[in-house]
């Protein structure tokens, strides 16, 4: 997938006009994009079109017109566009309650590199997380983090050819496994393939 670029983006003045339906458009795109791992845990695959909304968003709230600004927002958002080798998802632990929220990311250090992602009967693919900064310590992890998986052109030749494909978590605290995973998510991952 390109990576975004200034000529891609609306101008502020633009996107104000064209925002109530982009962001329309984005919402549906995104359903088919978000995997639900259990009840408290979520995979938003991340794309072009999602990236491209999340930047506009950002110089609209910042007011962000000119170039440097701009290439900024660019430079931080296009690392999250998979390259069609791999998937970049944002992964969220998601506890309603503050306190509960709290005392679980206390239970939960290292769920980020206990994902999985599998194709077939091929072995599971384990996500490289929170390159741009560490978001776990020894006390707690964070409730958002960023993660990339990897895949062979095995891999993609036999998702592409029909494989199933399934994922889950495997924290001594936090287990699921999403077998199939739903078709509309499925095939949205195959075409962050091309």
């Amino acid at each position: 997938m390109n990576k975004l670029t200034r000529d891609d983006l609306y101008s502020l003045e633009k996107y104000a006009e064209v925002r109530d339906r982009f962001r329309a458009d984005v919402m549906a795109h995104k359903r088919d994009r978000r995997l639900a791992l259990g009840t408290n845990a979520t995979l938003y695959f991340e794309d072009r079109l999602t990236m491209q909304y999340q930047v506009q968003e950002m110089l609209r709230i910042e007011r962000i017109f000119e170039a440097h600004g701009i290439s900024e927002e660019l430079d931080a958002y296009n690392p999250m566009i998979p390259d069609g080798k791999n998937w970049k998802a944002t992964f969220m632990v998601e506890f309603p309650e503050i306190s509960e929220r709290r005392a679980m990311l206390k239970q939960l250090i290292g769920i980020e590199n206990r994902v999985w992602m599998q194709i077939g009967d091929s072995p599971r693919i384990r996500p490289v997380a929170d390159e741009d900064l560490e978001r776990s310590d020894a006390e707690k992890t964070s409730a958002v983090h960023f993660l990339r998986f990897e895949l062979s052109d095995e891999q993609i030749g036999a998702l592409r050819r029909g494989a199933p494909l399934a994922a889950g978590i495997d924290h001594p605290n936090y287990q699921v496994e999403i077998r199939p995973v739903p078709d509309n998510v499925r095939k949205a991952l195959i075409g962050d393939l091309d």
